[in-house]
């Protein structure tokens, strides 16, 4: 094909995607949540389609969506960047109905207050500021929702990868499953999650977090009796999350996890 018909074909090719994907982000609603101390946190919401009110029984799971470092702001809108889209595409929406928040972290703050850089972090004692506003968020979207509790998923890249490692440590009861991507965690707490259904992801020439901090994490579960899913792309740099959100089997493994409360 000449150079003279390639790019016009592709500059129309560009603008088709960055079409559809406008669309698909206007199904996230922008939303503010306040805190209980008044701190506001940004964020973006997906409701299930076509919720009959007729079926006022039926319950769905939320996902929780942590983003990277590059999407901090306080616009509500770079946090669906990266990976967020996967679950506003039509057969996503139909087959998998759900409840959605995309929080936003903002440029000077992050989900765990660590350098990313450290080949090991032990947890920090106190909660981040901004993670300890989406576990108000859910809290509250469980009241006010019809959300099985049985049914709460995290996922996050990079620092939101760090972020879901973080959340799930504190707060191991309440998701039935966790996808953390190029992040890291405290491996001396492995044990207190070693029943949640993980699966992780990282690039084995990550040049920003170590793959190690994933492979670590991951030994540490299976040393504690875990059974996590790991998945490591050959010669892939820091964003495996494009890999990653392009599993075939990622949306039916997350959505087919479920998890007892306890009494």
């Amino acid at each position: 094909m000449k150079f003279r018909y390639f790019f016009p074909i592709l500059i129309c090719l560009l603008i088709i995607f960055n079409s559809a994907h406008s669309q698909q982000n206007t199904l996230f609603s922008k939303e503010i949540f306040y805190s209980q101390k008044g701190d506001s946190l940004l964020y973006r919401f997906l409701i299930p389609q076509n919720i009959s009110a007729n079926d006022s029984n039926t319950k769905y799971p939320l996902v929780v969506f942590l983003h990277g470092a590059g999407e901090r702001g306080n616009d509500n809108v770079k946090q669906l960047i990266h990976g967020a889209s996967l679950f506003s595409k039509p057969e996503s929406l139909k087959n998998y109905p759900c409840y959605f928040i995309a929080p936003q972290c903002p440029i000077d703050k992050r989900w765990v207050e660590v350098d990313w850089k450290l080949q090991f972090h032990s947890m920090p004692e106190q909660i981040s500021e901004n993670l300890g506003f989406t576990v108000q968020l859910i809290d509250s979207l469980i009241k006010n929702y019809p959300i099985d509790i049985n049914r709460i998923y995290v996922t996050g890249l990079s620092m939101g990868g760090f972020g879901t490692w973080d959340i799930i440590c504190r707060f191991p009861d309440k998701f039935a499953a966790a996808a953390p991507i190029c992040g890291g965690g405290d491996e001396n707490l492995a044990e207190k999650i070693n029943k949640i259904p993980i699966w992780a992801f990282h690039g084995s020439n990550d040049k920003l977090v170590t793959v190690y901090r994933s492979r670590n994490m991951i030994n540490a579960l299976k040393k504690t009796g875990g059974k996590p899913k790991y998945t490591e792309y050959p010669g892939v740099g820091h964003f495996s999350w494009e890999k990653a959100y392009s599993e075939p089997d990622f949306l039916k493994w997350m959505f087919s996890q479920s998890k007892i409360i306890k009494n």
